[in-house]
């Protein structure tokens, strides 16, 4: 596979700052915007032709097996991987006999990558538009088991998503998108800082308000509100059941005032409630997030660098 540069020239609809960013063999770069964005580059992507769209608007076979719709493409695009593996490697030998059309969202879903996968031998770079939105953790864990096989044949990978967290988990490289132009998303932390989590539980402290701007508006929220905060663009955002609001400080000034009240720098990008996690998602040795116990059920990712930190403190080793 050849390196895949993405430049400006592909935004046909927005005035955006010239912008310029290359995939590269055996990487995988994933791209965080908004709705309306996202359709415009994909738009002048197809427009290109220069890479291979996975959008999911191609159609599968309702009315047949997941296994007679497998074979049909297995042999279509003369797929060297037998059929068998190919089952097992995207978690459908056991709905293989299953009528499509009965199928549950995220089986589906595994069945396109599994098609997906067996058109991939050519040599051109991959686009995926939100390939994990709505999926389940075993389809989560699939799609990245099928990204590496990709990255080992060379592929070059861009992934287009509106989920801030499934940017982390997916690419090695993340950028946000904007009418500002393109952003890094830093992924990890680098080096090795100093723990921000001292104590196993929340200690009794001062009372403190979070103080967070709605549009001319201050509203003062208890910590004990707080699912997560996340940093965008530098700044802030404390999120509450998937509602955003914004912050005037940084995440290392937050971070500070927050530590006594059982909060936790889990990734260079996200602080946690600790009081809000209900479970620690393993997708792969070195890729981890954490599930928020909210109306939405949030995941957000945990830096392997983290992860024994936050088994000590839920005295998990």
């Amino acid at each position: 596979m050849t390196n895949f540069k993405i430049t400006d020239k592909f935004i046909k609809n927005f005035k955006v700052p010239v912008f310029s960013f290359t995939v590269e063999a055996s990487n995988v770069l994933a791209l965080y915007s908004d709705t309306e964005m996202q359709t415009d580059l994909l738009n002048g992507l197809v427009s290109s032709r220069e890479a291979v769209i996975f959008d999911w608007r191609d159609g599968l076979y309702g009315r047949l097996t997941v296994e007679d719709n497998l074979a049909f493409y297995h042999k279509w695009f003369n797929c060297q991987t037998p059929l068998p593996e190919i089952l097992v490697l995207f978690q459908l030998h056991k709905c293989a006999g299953n009528y499509l059309n009965k199928c549950s969202f995220s089986e589906i879903r595994r069945v396109y990558y599994a098609k997906y996968f067996m058109s991939s031998t050519h040599n051109k770079p991959l686009v995926f538009l939100e390939p994990v939105h709505g999926v389940d953790v075993l389809t989560m864990d699939t799609y990245l088991n099928m990204i590496r096989e990709l990255q080992a044949m060379h592929a070059s990978i861009l992934v287009l998503v509106t989920n801030l967290e499934h940017a982390l988990l997916i690419g090695n490289q993340a950028f946000k998108m904007n009418e500002k132009g393109l952003h890094t998303i830093e992924m990890e932390e680098s080096g090795e800082e100093k723990s921000t989590a001292q104590a196993t539980k929340p200690s009794v402290a001062n009372l403190y308000k979070i103080p967070a701007k709605v549009d001319d508006k201050v509203i003062l929220f208890d910590p004990t509100e707080v699912d997560f905060i996340e940093s965008q663009e530098g700044k802030a955002h404390i999120i509450i059941n998937n509602e955003s609001f914004a912050l005037d400080s940084t995440l290392v000034e937050i971070e500070k005032k927050l530590e006594v009240y059982g909060f936790f720098r889990c990734h260079r990008s996200y602080i946690v409630n600790l009081q809000k996690v209900r479970e620690i998602i393993t997708w792969s040795k070195n890729t981890y997030s954490l599930k928020i116990d909210n109306q939405v059920e949030s995941t957000i990712p945990l830096s392997r660098t983290k992860i024994q930190e936050i088994q000590g403190i839920f005295n998990l080793k």
